[in-house]
């Protein structure tokens, strides 16, 4: 990996394309510190001590603390990811939108990047009035602290508008990230809010070993355990199933055509961490209604659905399983796939073409995908329980979870995979130059 940016350093084009992304990071890192106005920033960060092992935590961690500083880039870019995902689901249950997505070409990519923004709007509307709600009332606390500080009619037009802007303007930066920059902007900002978070999260490990020598095997043990996982998602993530492909040999003129044997690719993780991120958005509906209903608040729904219970455990697992299973189908078509191989002369060996051959492919879909699908259950759940039967370890500075972990890996090798791609293009392009 530092061999590939040491030799892409030295390109100037893609220098370039590295500094304007450490540009527009830098700018969004500063962003950060940037509190909106009308807000006590001591209380809510008085407030946010006790919600590491709740929804609130998961979104703090996400957008790099941003969350309970109250920064314009609190919000970070939760929004757009959340309408992407919703387009997506869109697209495939609404005719008009899927026939836009395959046959409208690049203007109907544009459209459908157009209706992604306007619904990031609306989304970013609903969550900056959803956090003004909590600055106010609090999240599951018994006693209710305004940490907003009085003012005009206008203290909560301006700190809506400023939350919902912070988030417009941050898909904005993991635009210009994607078009001059290198690898997907969304994700770079992602990776960057996660692993700002580092810093603090070691120092605060080291402290609590320091105060609490007694029990340095536990943290030595947690460390170890994120080694471990790190390896383990490397490992899955560059992991496929190749279905072996024979072409027959044409004979189209004087020249013969096929002939070549090559082999069909199926992803262990097809849908990388997609079912996890929407999982975790349903789990946690009900906590978030109860949130904004005090009478609620110390209910049986917010006692057995906090990210430590065992019923929300359940079922974010379930809701995992049943999202990879659902993405990997819209990913790949078996029929489709068949269809496409005999068109081309295409067979695998030991399968008759056409329908024998869609079945064999969706049976060796779902055998890769249940495997993806528990691996991602174990990986997103195995944080939770630690959390559940060490509440002294949970609170000890180690808050990335198992999704932010594969989320840091996944873009990290994904970026390096496309400067590696675009060093060949260049290699290639001055040789025939």
């Amino acid at each position: 990996m530092l061999n590939t940016l040491r030799n892409a350093w030295k390109i100037e084009e893609l220098r370039r394309k590295l500094l304007f992304m450490l540009f527009i990071v830098l700018i969004y890192r500063l962003g950060n510190a940037v509190t909106v106005p009308f807000i006590n920033s001591g209380l809510l960060e008085a407030y946010f001590v006790n919600q590491q092992n709740t929804i609130l935590g998961m979104l703090n961690t996400m957008s790099g603390s941003a969350l309970e500083r109250a920064s314009i880039f609190a919000l970070a870019i939760q929004p757009y990811i959340n309408a992407s995902i919703i387009i997506q689901l869109l697209t495939v249950a609404i005719p008009a939108l899927e026939r836009l997505s395959k046959e409208g070409g690049e203007d109907g990519k544009k459209k459908l990047e157009k209706i992604t923004r306007y619904t990031t709007i609306a989304i970013a509307l609903l969550q900056a009035f959803g956090y003004y709600q909590l600055l106010r009332f609090g999240m599951g606390s018994d006693t209710v602290v305004d940490m907003t500080i009085a003012g005009s009619f206008w203290t909560p037009v301006v700190i809506v508008g400023t939350f919902m802007a912070g988030s417009v303007l941050v898909m904005w930066f993991g635009e210009q990230i994607t078009e001059f920059g290198i690898g997907n902007g969304i994700s770079i900002i992602l990776f960057v809010s996660i692993v700002s978070r580092f810093p603090s999260s070691i120092g605060s490990l080291i402290t609590n070993s320091i105060a609490a020598p007694s029990k340095s095997w536990i943290y030595a043990l947690m460390l170890i355990g994120a080694l471990a996982i790190m390896v383990l998602i490397v490992i899955v993530q560059e992991s496929e199933r190749r279905i072996p492909i024979q072409y027959t040999k044409q004979t189209r003129g004087r020249r013969m055509y096929g002939g070549q044997s090559t082999h069909l690719p199926i992803k262990v993780n097809m849908s990388g961490v997609l079912p996890i991120i929407f999982a975790q958005s349903i789990a946690s509906v009900p906590a978030t209604i109860v949130a904004f209903v005090p009478k609620w608040q110390n209910g049986w729904v917010s006692k057995h659905f906090g990210t430590t219970s065992w019923v929300y455990m359940v079922v974010y697992f379930l809701l995992i399983v049943f999202f990879s299973y659902f993405y990997s189908t819209i990913q790949m078509n078996p029929i489709e796939v068949s269809n496409n191989l005999k068109k081309n002369g295409g067979m695998i060996p030991g399968i008759r073409p056409g329908r024998p051959t869609s079945d064999f492919i969706r049976r060796v879909l779902g055998k890769v995908t249940l495997f993806g699908s528990l691996y991602l259950g174990v990986i997103a759940i195995g944080p939770l329980l630690v959390s559940h039967f060490s509440p002294t370890a949970a609170s000890s500075g180690i808050q990335m979870g198992g999704t932010s972990i594969i989320i840091v890996i996944s873009v990290a090798l994904e970026t390096i995979k496309q400067l590696e791609a675009q060093m060949l293009m260049r290699h290639y392009k001055g040789f025939l130059e």
